[in-house]
């Protein structure tokens, strides 16, 4: 029987209608592309905490968990799971990524998205410009 992967991402929230996102690095035929950040749920793990480690390990920052956004099939039975969070300390910085930008709602389908998080972006855009609240 298949294992149920579940990947929690994060859109992280500056309180002023941006969204921090990530451009992968790789693999090659991934790279330049853009993301959420986060990573994979381990065995037993909670979502939330599962963000903050992964966040903690991909940016070197510190967040708390808000409220879950969507979820998105991923190939293999696989999830992909989007939450809000909040920086509660630390500079972002793209340790596992190209590059690291905050976004407005205008401008996410102006980048490169990873296909995954295409059916996302409604409802982060919701958020950003307070409809969605």
């Amino acid at each position: 029987m298949p294992v149920d992967v579940v990947v929690v991402a994060a859109a992280v929230l500056d309180g002023a209608g941006r969204v921090l996102v990530a451009q992968r690095a790789y693999p090659p035929e991934l790279a330049g592309q853009w993301e959420f950040p986060g990573g994979k749920l381990e065995p037993g793990e909670q979502e939330s905490t599962a963000l903050v480690r992964e966040l903690r390990e991909e940016l070197g920052v510190d967040v708390r968990a808000g409220r879950f956004l969507g979820e998105v099939p991923l190939p293999g039975g696989h999830r992909l799971r989007l939450w809000s969070a909040r920086l509660t300390g630390g500079t972002p910085h793209p340790h596992e990524h190209a590059e690291l930008r905050w976004v407005t709602a205008a401008e996410l389908p102006g980048l490169d998205w990873l296909e995954p998080d295409r059916p996302l972006l409604p409802v982060l855009a919701e958020l950003l410009t307070g409809s969605g609240n």
